[in-house]
């Protein structure tokens, strides 16, 4: 049965960034607080300012500010873009080079520093160094199967490590010394500071699209065999029941206690309290879903889109109104980390009453009792 937990709200229509040109698509998008960049085909990247609005009936919309766009100078699409905000930099693949530019002006820095060599590039959100004033790039290289850690300043660049991998790798998420990579045939944990590594479980590249998400402090979430949504810690093992997707999954986000994903034609949101299927939304021709600190957007060739989540308290609400009373108890008690603990025991305690409520009038007295105890 579903539930109602996200909202799809159109935040950049199609005029806005291309006006008549049909020729022009989105090739990926970035997002650090209001601030949203696109990157397109045609070697530009767009500076949007998101403002979120609320009516007085609660309806959340967006209005999108352009601020500027910028020509990269090559005939080749914009390919990954990555805010640095520490550093007020923006760090753009395109043609094999990762680029840094000014988040505000999108000039190139004026040293000229760049990673050349790069099939795809990820940031380490746990970093190992501790300086405040770089950041730590962890890109798969265009020598085979290589695997190369930067350090990234506000004008320079500095290798720190070079791996190579047993198999060409083509997914790769970060988490303080370890790796967690897609293979050609399997998925891998592997600790660029000692070289130890651990399989996880075969996959083949070849037949999907592999996705490799770090999900939170030394966990990852994998497109697994069987069309699964598979949890893996650094150890190499799984602390919770893996998700049912769809086979052609082309890609995942968090927003607890949900995992969103996209195919060819839905958005589905499953719950990682119970694994179950909690909505499902149709979205034709959909091509990104990423999350940014907690925001999750979603995008076609030709709009951008954010998925807002419902207040958890409305959530649960709706299911004791439908009296699903186990799945509104399993939702509060996740809840407990996303509400300060004193407000949390509030709604705890009128949520098990309306809940023993709901058991009693279904005649079921010993659930009620307890609930209400």
């Amino acid at each position: 049965m579903s539930v109602k937990a996200f909202k799809l709200v159109s935040a950049v229509e199609r005029e806005m960034l291309m006006g008549d040109k049909n020729y022009i698509n989105i090739e990926c998008i970035e997002c650090c607080g209001k601030n949203l960049y696109i990157g397109t085909n045609d070697c530009f990247i767009y500076h949007f300012l998101l403002d979120e609005k609320v009516s007085t009936a609660g309806k959340i919309s967006f209005a999108a500010t352009k601020q500027l766009h910028k020509y990269l100078g090559l005939k080749k699409p914009v390919s990954e873009l990555k805010a640095a905000s520490a550093l007020t930099r923006l760090l753009v693949l395109c043609d094999n080079t990762i680029t840094l530019v000014n988040m505000i002006n999108l000039e190139p820095v004026p040293t000229g520093a760049r990673i050349k060599g790069a099939v795809t590039f990820t940031l380490n959100e746990n970093p190992v160094s501790g300086d405040p004033f770089c950041v730590e790039v962890c890109i798969i290289s265009v020598k085979r199967r290589t695997i190369q850690m930067f350090m990234v300043f506000e004008d320079r660049v500095q290798i720190v490590k070079e791996v190579f991998t047993p198999e060409q790798p083509c997914a790769v998420a970060v988490d303080g010394y370890y790796l967690c990579l897609a293979l050609t045939t399997q998925y891998i944990i592997l600790n660029y500071n000692t070289g130890v590594s651990q399989d996880l479980f075969p996959y083949c590249s070849d037949e999907k699209r592999p996705i490799v998400k770090r999900i939170g402090r030394q966990e990852f979430l994998l497109a697994g065999p069987g069309g699964l949504g598979m949890f893996a810690t650094v150890d190499g093992i799984s602390q919770r029941a893996p998700v049912h997707w769809s086979e052609n999954v082309i890609g995942a986000a968090l927003c607890f206690p949900y995992v969103v994903a996209l195919d060819d034609e839905f958005i589905t949101v499953h719950s990682m309290l119970d694994q179950q299927q909690k909505q499902t939304l149709p979205f034709k021709e959909g091509r990104i879903l990423q999350d940014f600190e907690g925001k999750v957007i979603v995008a076609t060739n030709k709009g951008v889109y954010i998925l807002v989540p419902l207040p958890l308290e409305k959530q649960i609400q709706d299911l004791l109104a439908s009296h699903r009373v186990e799945e509104a108890l399993v939702l509060a008690k996740g809840a407990r980390r996303n509400i300060p603990k004193e407000k949390f025991q509030v709604m705890y305690k009128r949520i098990l009453q309306q809940a023993g409520f709901i058991q009693f009038a279904q005649l079921q007295f010993l659930e009620a009792k307890e609930l209400f105890r």
